[in-house]
Order: C-alpha cells, then structure tokens, then sequence
C-alpha cells in the first residue's frame, strides 16, 4: 500500500485534503476520484505507479505552444477523475474505478518512467489523460526524478486543487496547462458536476505567481453553455488580469459527445469571436483547435505582426525565434525554446 499524502484523519474517517471536496471517507471506500481509499485508517494513494496510457507526443497535442515548441513529451494516464464532465474523450479511464476490468493498465516506477522519456526522445513528461491531480504522489515522484535528470514535467489539469495540494506539488511542476470550462457556477455545475470554477482560478493564479510556472488556458467552446460573448469575455478578462496577456488561451471545437450527444458541434465563427474577444480584453495569443483554421494556430509577434511560429496541426513549419523572443523585432514573447 503507499500511504497518501496530503489528508488528516477525522476518527475511523479520514478526509482527502487534495482537491476542493475534500471527501470524508469511510473504511474500505474512496473519494469522488474513485481512487484514494480508506484503508484501515489511512488514505492509500491506490493508483501509485499504476498507468493505464502512455505515447510520446509532440507537446502541441497537450496543447501546449509555448514551451519547448516542436518537442515530443512523454505522456502518461492513470485511472479516475475529480470532475464528471459530460463530453470527457478518456471517459473509459477517468471515469474507471480500481475494479474496472475493462482498461489495461501496468505499473510504472518514478525511475522507469524518466528511462522511458529517454528512450523515446523525449525531453519532458506530461502527466494527462485522466486527472493528474488525484495522481499526486506518483507526479511528485515523477517530477523529482524527471528534473534530476534534467527533464521538464507538464499538467494536463482541471486545475481542481485545494492550496494545500498545491503546497504538495507546486515546486515540482514546470508547465500547467488548465482546462477552464466557463467562468460562472452554470457552467462548471452543467459541464463537470462541480459547484464552482473558483478553486480553478486561485490554482492557477497560484501556479502562475507563486510557483513561477508556465501557464496555458483551454477551454472548449460547449454551444448553448459557454459560448456566449459574455461568459467567453469572462474568461478571457481573467486570464488577462489574472495569468498576464501573453499566457496562451486555446479555444477549441466541441464535438458532440457521451452526455452532449445531442448538441451540435461549435461553429467555426463562434471561435473566431472568441478569439475577437480575447484579444479586445488584451490577450496576444489566442489558438483556435479542433479546426482547419489557416493561421488560426500561429504564434503571431502583437508588436510587429510576424509570424514567430507557423503550425499545420501538430507540426511546427516554420519557427523564427530568437531565445523565446521574436527574431524580427525583439519583442518577449513569453515562449520557453
């Protein structure tokens, strides 16, 4: 068994202080997450080392454009989540519980996973799929390892964490790459079965400020959820405000899908007013995903106008950068080469 970190015991309960529920839980049960459990007293980080996905991916997939852009990272997947949302793609996996017979899984050590990344030309590891989070113990681990070595780490994340998980896992974490469903309670409670997006923010905010990491934004665009211009300014006034106007905002198409099924996917022309509305609220950078958008992918210089970076889908076609800065004007771009 490896013994959790981050709970207090509460009696024969002991309460999860890791993600804003904060579960009480009984003997023998687990969290929401479905996978920190009561084991006689003691919360058991039951999913330790336990991987059910792993591919090298170019860091773009994550997405993730400004940091070490064109690399492959090592992406690694467990079981569970901390969310329910409705339009989940690895729902087979975050919405697994131990007992599911139906995912294929193999332990991973700290140690091996950093022989991996090696293996496969991979100068940093992603931790994604499912919710990272929940994985807390095996990521810290990872991560220690990883930056002995040399080797950066990523979080493909809700960003649903309490200030104490952050406590746990902030100076261990280069990159965090935050999914903001909305920016109201509608939004979070219809997308992902949760109260509140306002854990989401402070974590961020944290990251950013307090831990020093590199921080992107995605939030796909749900027609007749969160595609009004007044909750996508929202989110975009925060980001400004909150994270600085170069951080990367990623606004991707929905496509229908498990509990959202019946909607249609997103028009192409509400993510162009997305992007419109980012940058009326400062932003430089906003990606358009999940669509042939021509140019809609570009890290493109706000001072002069050049195209730092050009992307066809994952692949980086023409790169013009100087240090992270752009080569024809010397503008800081806020890109880590």
């Amino acid at each position: 068994m490896h013994v959790a970190r981050v709970w207090h015991a509460e009696g024969e309960r002991v309460r999860c202080d890791l993600c804003p529920w904060r579960c009480l839980i009984a003997e023998g049960k687990t969290g929401v997450c479905g996978v920190r459990r009561n084991s006689g007293g003691t919360l058991e980080a039951a999913t330790y080392g336990v991987v059910s996905s792993v591919a090298a991916d170019p860091v773009e997939k994550k997405p993730v454009f400004h940091y070490h852009p064109g690399s492959l990272v090592l992406s690694l997947g467990s079981l569970g989540c901390s969310m329910r949302c409705g339009h989940c793609q690895n729902w087979q996996i975050s919405r697994a519980d131990l007992e599911d017979s139906t995912v294929h899984t193999r332990r991973l050590s700290p140690t091996s996973v950093v022989e991996l990344a090696r293996e496969n030309g991979c100068p940093g590891v992603a931790f994604t799929y499912n919710e990272p989070i929940i994985w807390a113990e095996f990521v810290r681990d990872c991560a220690e390892k990883c930056h002995s070595a040399g080797l950066f780490t990523i979080m493909v994340t809700n960003g649903y964490i309490t200030r104490e998980g952050m406590d746990f896992l902030g100076e261990h974490v280069d990159v965090w790459r935050v999914d903001v469903k909305g920016a109201t309670d509608r939004a979070y409670r219809e997308l992902c079965k949760i109260p509140s997006p306002a854990p989401v923010f402070e974590a961020a905010e944290a990251a950013k400020h307090r831990w020093g990491m590199h921080l992107e934004v995605v939030t796909n665009v749900v027609p007749t959820i969160n595609d009004s211009a007044e909750e996508l300014r929202a989110v975009a006034s925060w980001i400004a405000s909150g994270l600085g106007p170069d951080t990367p905002w990623h606004v991707t198409r929905f496509f229908p899908y498990l509990d959202f099924s019946h909607l249609e996917p997103t028009p192409v022309a509400t993510l162009r007013e997305a992007a419109r509305i980012g940058k009326e609220e400062g932003l430089n950078f906003v990606f358009l995903g999940n669509v042939a958008e021509k140019g809609g992918e570009d890290s493109v210089c706000p001072s002069c106008g050049s195209r730092a970076v050009v992307r066809e889908g994952y692949t980086i076609v023409e790169s013009s950068l100087r240090n992270g800065a752009c080569s024809q004007c010397g503008r800081e771009l806020g890109i880590v080469e």
